[in-house]
């Protein structure tokens, strides 16, 4: 079942079950935070059904999260695994460059 925690460490077995993990950084309820966030859930859930898990970090709460992990703008989306990490900054709108770079179309046409 796919998962979505706001705490990265708290669903570590569970995110290493999934297939696919992603990080999003978000700036609180920021508008294009939770846009990010609205737009990554639809594009996992109609790509990867039940492997995927996306850990939600706020930078507003965890700012040295953010500066370990170089991230400066929200909101950004990385793809941890499967490797290589991938980085996306903005809300994820523009579906079809958004599956291009993550690579989704390329998993749904297998």
């Amino acid at each position: 079942m796919p998962a979505i925690s706001s705490v990265p460490d708290s669903n570590k077995q569970e995110a290493r079950a999934a297939g696919f993990v992603f990080r999003l950084y978000v700036a609180g309820e920021a508008p294009n935070s939770q846009l990010a966030l609205r737009n990554l859930k639809v594009l996992c859930q109609d790509h990867y059904r039940d492997d995927f898990h996306i850990d939600v970090v706020d930078v507003l709460l965890s700012p040295e999260r953010a500066w370990t992990e170089g991230v400066i703008v929200t909101p950004t989306v990385v793809r941890v695994t499967p490797e290589p990490g991938i980085r996306i900054i903005g809300n994820l709108s523009n579906t079809d460059q958004v599956l291009s770079v993550l690579g989704f179309a390329m998993q749904a046409n297998d």
